[in-house]
């Protein structure tokens, strides 16, 4: 469908990889992507080595409409984002007179504007930076890899000025229901129906409801709203003829 936008997200920093920092971007940037029409094919995470950032970029640059990427775009000599990104685009990369500026009137101390700071202000050749009145050192787009900071705040201030300029899908629409049944009850039926409705995406998920018993979530997903409805309704019509015993 020409109407399906997709993204990949790359995350990037050996502290996520040795459990050091715990992510909390992907979820946050999953959640905010299906929410405007985009949908989420896949997710990869890499050290800090310029040889794998520019690989998995590539990599999803090619399948995707847009990449995200969180990560190494700070002040320390293992921040080698920018460097990798401009590498992958076959691009120069330097200072950008307007970040500069920005720190001169932030960092007006002698010694303050150090070159671990500048570091921040390059930019490869050519890309859109991503800022506000807020954030001091910008994310940026080239092409279709938008990219932003590791710390989720700075993160998540970076998407609401960056997706206003995004291209976006039909919307993704999600219908739930309990099934008061074990998800293995409900296996069989629920692919049948799976089948019949090709359109949609049905997923189950089970959990331990409040009485300690197992039990499972039904969801239903899909663009088009009757197609949504129909399918939902087999799935009721499905539970509503089990007769287990729990």
């Amino acid at each position: 469908m020409s109407d399906i936008v997709t993204a990949g997200i790359l995350v990037i920093g050996d502290e996520i990889l040795s459990g050091r920092t715990k992510d909390k971007n992907i979820g946050f940037i999953a959640e905010y992507l299906t929410n405007i029409g985009i949908d989420l094919k896949e997710v990869r995470v890499v050290p800090d080595e310029e040889v794998e950032i520019i690989a998995a970029l590539d990599a999803l640059r090619h399948r995707y409409t847009y990449v995200f990427t969180t990560g190494g775009i700070g002040p320390t000599h293992d921040d080698i984002t920018a460097d990798s990104i401009a590498k992958a685009f076959g691009v120069g990369i330097d200072h950008h007179p307007e970040v500069v500026a920005r720190f001169k009137e932030r960092f007006q101390n002698p010694g303050e504007l150090n070159e671990a700071r500048l570091r921040m202000a390059r930019i490869p050749d050519g890309a859109e930076l991503i800022q506000s009145a807020t954030i001091l050192a910008p994310g940026f787009k080239i092409g279709n890899v938008i990219v932003m900071a590791g710390v989720p705040s700075i993160m998540q201030a970076m998407m609401d000025i960056v997706t206003p300029k995004l291209k976006s899908g039909v919307r993704m629409l999600s219908e739930s229901v309990r099934a008061n049944a074990r998800e293995g009850d409900i296996g069989g039926p629920l692919r049948a129906i799976a089948n019949a409705h090709p359109d949609t995406i049905i997923g189950s998920y089970p959990f331990q409801d409040e009485d300690k018993k197992p039990n499972t979530n039904l969801v239903v997903r899909s663009r088009d709203p009757e197609k949504l409805n129909a399918a939902m309704a087999a799935v009721k019509e499905m539970l509503a003829g089990l007769n287990l015993v729990r």
